[in-house]
């Protein structure tokens, strides 16, 4: 049942630039280097287009000192970053 609810709901490509630009991440000190996985689902989304990220990972991602350096570590790449936020943010009052 509770899979159904994501049917139609694409999944998003892991390419060989995901890795690069994860290491960007990573290299810029936007992201540290023990925190990998949070420097592939940036990279993921950035690379798919994705107008927002939604996140409750408030230590690496949705932190107002690393979102600078997320923003600019994506747009070295050529890409439009996300909106980076929690999903009470992205909700709103």
């Amino acid at each position: 049942m509770r899979l159904s609810v994501l049917t139609g709901i694409p999944v998003l490509e892991i390419s060989d630039q995901t890795q690069e630009l994860a290491n960007s991440l990573i290299s810029s000190g936007a992201i540290p280097e023990t925190a990998e996985e949070d420097a592939v689902h940036i990279a993921v989304a950035s690379l798919n287009g994705m107008e927002f990220l939604l996140t409750w990972n408030f230590s690496h991602i949705n932190n107002a000192f690393k979102k600078f350096k997320i923003i600019k570590a994506v747009e070295d790449h050529g890409l439009v970053p996300p909106e980076i936020c929690s999903p009470e943010e992205f909700i709103g009052d």
